[in-house]
């Protein structure tokens, strides 16, 4: 290194990390890409994550960052179009710095305005707007919301959660309820099953949002058979935005039954349709691949031996009243009454490559197939020529088997039913997949862990707790929408258009640990490790659709390892198959997007959170509040911990749309340190340190800092000092460690006086875990020492940052023995020894974090290139890297983004 290059290292290096000043000198964001942070964060500059302005803006929220200090709470915002017209808006916080200034604020845009390409909120007051506003009028009875367009009607008890929507005072939908069927035997199993019917009944209902852009109604309740059981709760909000025809509905149901007698067979959102035009004026529509519509009406005009004319039949294709009956031909005008009218449609995606559209005339007559296709949007329309309902359901062939059900189009309503899980396919069947292989003691379940990586225990395995979460959008029509606008409608289903800041802005605000940095090509080296990043994403996106990576249960999760041999990732071995956020691939997913603002990458990792946060946590139950490692089934293995259902991995899609179902789940796990001595992550581990006179015992790294990622960010929603107070009591404790970090773990008090508190119990025993620091740990660690000034804790995170992957006479000079970690992922913990050096101005330490990095590919020329396997090698033609693993993908990701971000100055070609 040159004399000036050290200087310039030891200069960027020593710089305070607190301010925005200290931002465009970070190492490894490069000076091209430092400017337009500036401008961008000046001017408020948005952007529509997939890059035009939608074609139907039904209303949007998006949250946003600022640096620490710049906003009050309580401050105005206000929103401008593309050309610098006003634009209604309304706004709430999200989060605060602790001197509490705004971290971050929510942000509502209304309906049916058009922002155009580029929309820009900025702090301030803005001039008055025109335009519809939402209102919310709550009654003894019910809840009465108003768009200006449509007026909606809540009920606070019984079992419809939506009364009515009118539209220019008729009812265009009636009573909305949630049902479900479910089986006491699985199909494929001898004897008559027994079905049974649930419905909705709703236990409370919270207006949690009025006004004027935005208005949020939260409905809790359970199903209820006509037996009187009550169970499977369900949380649904209802989202409605100022001048919009349409609602939001955001579904979530736990499942809390029998997993032996419980197979349940359908889940659903039902209502019914006034009918009210000709029998030839009723249209049914239902949306299909790349833009297309499969279009009828409920009586066809079109086909018949006799002609009813052109202008009847292209009217009735394009879904407007057809002339009046004295403009008909005459023999169909006389004999239309003759024509069949079709009551009852179903399309059906009981896989992610085939559809099926059915119908019959009414009940107690035969279905005849109608159309095929591979995978349906999963929308559609039903109604007539004065009004009807749009409906979709989102990921629909992703989450198969789904199904929607239209039926009585004939009569004075049409029932429709979108199916979150289609009862056309099997029943549900989430027993746990084996029946232990004769381990009854901690010592033969060890065995089991040895030869199929599956930590296995009696009882463990079980789906009770465990939730789904699905999106709908209904739409209100004055009249059937063009063929051209409900195909716009089912885009707007499947891929909801959102607005998202730039990545230079997020990175100017400081939040997120500052780890990351804009990407650069601008040297050999850098281009080396930006090619790899978009590799391995594109690498998973891919994989996903080859390997079918879909179902209602497992959509949004990935794979842990690949099996060579069988050219199959390891699906049905062990802890080898779902991968349920095994070294943070949800981390790497967000830091990839928060610097790039790719759209794939977003989505990704949006079906991503939706999974993990719902079907791999407990919401209820013996492990509410804990996650399930990773098995072949995703509630399976028995390890249930906290640094699966960690904050840490939600709070990003959080803070960056503002969603209230990832908010409610964040809070669910907030005391899941409470669990921890019930269900002790090391419990089968021989010579674990006991829990001594305090009420658990547990690790510094994957357990408590599950524990940081939760407190912090509730203590950030919240700025209540209680969980300040909790994070600092654990940071003093762990620095009055004898080793620090490298103590391995504490007596600790969950609740209490001293909640949070650490207490030592190993004596001056060393302890250490490649495990530690890479469940979110060193993201939350870099976050705390910023929040919270306590140079102790600091001194001893940075200890172990730079001695966990030290030379081992280095560790002993240091700690007087090795930590005894080891060296397994040794690359993903080069961020740990770059972090250190970015905060000691260590250029030696740097260079040593980069030939860390490099360890496992000293030239960087790994080929970044899949191999195609066919014929009887494989079910299907397959595109193979078997150098891949999430885990190493997920540690190789972190560390290359923030290795670049912090030391990326050392970085030698």
């Amino acid at each position: 290194m040159t004399d000036f290059s050290r200087r310039h290292f030891f200069k960027t290096a020593t710089l305070p990390l607190g301010g925005v000043g200290a931002l465009a000198t970070l190492p490894g964001a490069a000076a091209t890409a430092v400017a337009p942070a500036a401008n961008q964060a000046d001017t408020g500059a948005l952007r529509w994550l997939d890059e035009a302005a939608p074609a139907l803006m039904l209303g949007t929220t998006l949250g946003l960052p600022w640096p620490r200090g710049t906003q009050k709470k309580g401050q105005d915002f206000h929103a401008l179009d593309a050309q610098g017209q006003p634009l209604p808006l309304q706004t709430w916080p999200l989060a605060y710095w602790p001197d509490g200034s705004l971290k971050w604020t929510a942000h509502a845009l209304p309906a049916g305005a058009e922002p155009g390409a580029a929309p820009v909120i900025r702090p301030g007051k803005g001039p008055a707007t025109a335009g519809a506003r939402v209102t919310v009028k709550e009654l003894p009875d019910a809840v009465e919301v108003d768009t200006g367009i449509l007026r909606c009607r809540l009920p606070r008890h019984g079992a419809q959660l939506i009364r009515s929507v009118e539209r220019n005072g008729r009812e265009i939908l009636t009573g909305c309820t949630l049902v479900a069927q479910v089986d006491d035997h699985p199909d494929a199993e001898q004897g008559a099953v027994t079905q049974t019917a649930l419905e909705s009944r709703i236990t409370q209902l919270t207006v949690e949002q009025t006004g004027p852009v935005r208005a949020v109604v939260k409905v809790d309740g359970r199903h209820r058979s006509a037996g009187g059981r009550e169970w499977l709760p369900f949380s649904v909000r209802f989202y409605f935005y100022a001048g919009a025809e349409s609602l939001r509905v955001m579904h979530t149901f736990v499942f809390d039954g029998d997993d032996q007698k419980d197979f349940l067979r359908g889940i659903g959102l039902r209502f019914s349709v006034p009918m009210r035009d000709a029998l030839h004026d009723r249209h049914i529509r239902f949306a299909g691949e790349a833009g297309g519509l499969w279009a009828e009406g409920v009586r066809n005009l079109t086909g018949l031996r006799r002609d009813p004319g052109a202008a009847v039949r292209e009217a009735q294709l394009a879904g407007r009243a057809t002339p009046p009956l004295e403009q008909w031909g005459a023999q169909v005008r006389k004999l239309h009454h003759r024509i069949p009218a079709w009551g009852d449609y179903t399309l059906s995606q009981l896989s992610a490559d085939g559809f099926q559209i059915k119908k019959r005339t009414k009940a107690g007559h035969g279905w005849i197939p109608a159309a095929f296709g591979k995978r349906a949007p999963g929308s559609g329309y039903i109604g007539g020529a004065s009004g009807g309902v749009a409906f979709g359901l989102r990921d629909f062939w992703q989450r198969h088997p789904t199904q929607l059900d239209v039926r009585g189009a004939v009569g004075d309503a049409a029932q429709v039913t979108l199916w979150m899980h289609a009862p056309e396919a099997p029943a549900m069947d989430l027993r746990f997949y084996h029946d232990g292989l004769g381990m009854e003691t901690h010592e033969q379940e060890l065995e089991g862990l040895e030869v199929t990586y599956e930590d296995y225990e009696k009882g463990f395995g079980t789906p009770v707790g465990i939730a789904r979460s699905s999106e709908i959008t209904l739409w209100a029509l004055a009249a059937t929408p063009t063929r051209e606008r409900l195909v716009q409608m089912a885009a707007a289903v499947q891929s909801p258009p959102q607005l998202a800041a730039h990545p230079a802005r997020y990175l100017q605000a400081g939040v997120f640990g500052r780890l990351w940095s804009l990407p650069d090509r601008s040297t050999p080296a850098r281009r080396k490790i930006e090619d790899k990043l978009d590799f391995l994403f594109d690498f998973y996106a891919k994989e996903v659709e080859q390997r079918h990576w879909y179902g209602f249960w497992d959509y949004g999760d990935v794979r842990h390892t690949y099996d060579a041999d069988r050219h199959e990732w390891r699906y049905d071995v062990g802890g080898f198959a779902w991968d349920n956020s095994e070294l943070s691939p949800d981390l790497w997913l967000w830091y990839a997007f928060l610097r790039s603002g790719r759209a794939d990458i977003f989505r990704f990792a949006e079906a991503m959170v939706r999974h993990t946060s719902e079907v791999d946590i407990y919401h209820l139950g013996r492990f509410q509040g804990l996650g399930t490692r990773h098995n072949v089934q995703h509630w399976g293995c028995s390890a249930k911990q906290a640094r699966i259902s960690t904050a840490a991995y939600r709070r990003f899609y959080y803070y960056l749309t503002a969603d209230e179902r990832v908010g409610d789940v964040m809070r669910e796990v907030l005391m899941a340190d409470t669990k921890m001595d019930e269900v002790d992550p090391v419990r089968k581990i021989a010579g674990r340190v006991d829990k001594g006179p305090w009420p658990a015992r547990i690790g510094f790294g994957t357990d408590w800092g599950s524990v940081v990622a939760n407190v912090l960010t509730e203590w950030e929603r919240t700025g209540d000092l209680r969980w300040r107070n909790k994070l600092l009591r654990g940071m003093k404790g762990i620095a009055a460690m004898p080793h620090g970090f490298f103590t391995g773990s504490g007596g600790y008090e969950p609740t209490g006086p001293n909640e949070g508190a650490f207490h030592n119990v190993s004596g001056n025993a060393l302890s250490a875990s490649h495990l530690s620091a890479v469940f979110g740990a060193v993201e939350m660690m870099a976050e705390l020492v910023e929040l919270i000034d306590e140079p102790a804790f600091k001194a001893a995170w940075l200890q172990y940052c730079e001695l966990y992957n030290a030379p081992r006479d280095q560790q002993v000079k240091a700690l007087g023995a090795p930590h005894g970690g080891g060296t397994v992922l040794s690359v993903g913990h080069s961020r740990l020894t770059a972090y250190a050096a970015r905060h000691k101005g260590d250029a030696a330490l740097a260079q040593r974090a980069w030939r860390e990095f490099w360890a496992d590919d000293p030239r960087g020329v790994k080929t970044l290139k899949t191999t195609r396997v066919a014929g009887p090698l494989a079910l299907n033609p397959v595109d193979e890297a078997p150098w891949v693993s999430t885990n190493d993908t997920a540690q190789w990701g972190l560390a290359a983004i923030q290795n670049l971000a912090l030391v990326g100055d050392q970085l030698a070609d």
